[in-house]
């Protein structure tokens, strides 16, 4: 692969290009002190996202599950795309403890916590198309099928993260290849794409200790007490907004939100709202 390749995809944080539209404005005006177009030349660009839509990291406790059918993770065919994972070096691919972690969690339907689903597969593949279109279409900075020469990949080594970015290429370049795709990763104790506590002790005593405090703090105690008794989780419990956040979004995504599960937390909501 080239040093300076075209485009640079890193997967798992977010998708921006701030300023784009004011920024090609300004190149397009004679009279800019940044000049006309035709003294800009596009050298590189850096996409940055974040995974599509998934299933939960763990459920609820207590509460009536919804059903994650093993049909919402199929493969939609368009999204298909080979590829292969190496480590900084070239090397095999690391070995991803969240992977365990997740394996533990079984969700209602016999499918595990923080997988890609089909939506999301289909949400990071429109976002390829949408790159087609600006980089190979309208610019044609990029070539219409994926070249290692013109394109580095970056991602961090947890599956549903490669997942979507094997899908966002196989809408950028519509399944086309010229030689093999691979997606850098590295491993968990040294990545850097994500506030990673593993290769930062201050990071992981800050976390500590505010997760600790969070859901005592008050007002937010007295929320999340609220929403546990409307929801009928037992008051031991250890149940945070994250995970209750979590579930909600979800299942919202998918499509499989239970009414009444909604209606509850809407209620205490609207309640906790009220009340402050």
């Amino acid at each position: 692969m080239s040093l300076w390749a075209r485009a640079g995809l890193l997967g798992t944080v977010a998708y921006c290009v701030h300023g784009r539209r004011r920024a090609l404005a300004e190149f397009g005006r004679k009279d800019s002190p940044l000049g006309g177009k035709d003294q800009w030349e596009l050298k590189l660009v850096l996409v940055l996202f974040r995974h599509g839509a998934r299933t939960p990291l763990r459920p609820i406790p207590e509460v009536e599950q919804v059903e994650w059918n093993p049909a919402l993770l199929e493969i939609p065919a368009q999204t298909e795309f080979d590829y292969a994972v190496t480590d900084l070096a070239g090397g095999p691919r690391p070995y991803s403890p969240y992977e365990d972690q997740y394996k533990k969690v079984v969700l209602k339907g016999g499918v595990i916590a923080g997988q890609l689903t089909k939506v999301g597969m289909q949400q990071m593949f429109a976002l390829g198309e949408r790159l087609r279109k600006r980089y190979i279409e309208d610019f044609a900075f990029l070539s219409p099928a994926f070249k290692p020469s013109e394109v580095f990949v970056r991602s961090t080594n947890i599956f549903r993260n490669l997942e979507s970015t094997r899908c966002l290429l196989a809408g950028l370049f519509q399944q086309q290849k010229e030689g093999p795709v691979t997606i850098v990763t590295d491993e968990a104790k040294s990545e850097v794409l994500y506030p990673n506590p593993q290769n930062c002790q201050r990071l992981k005593e800050i976390n500590r200790k505010r997760m600790a405090t969070m859901c005592l703090q008050p007002g937010i105690s007295d929320d999340l007490k609220t929403i546990k008794e409307k929801v009928g989780i037992n008051s031991e419990k250890q149940v945070d907004f994250f995970v209750l956040l979590d579930n909600m979004l979800a299942e919202q995504v998918s499509g499989s939100f239970l009414e009444r599960v909604h209606n509850i937390f809407r209620h205490a909501g609207e309640t906790a709202l009220n009340a402050g």
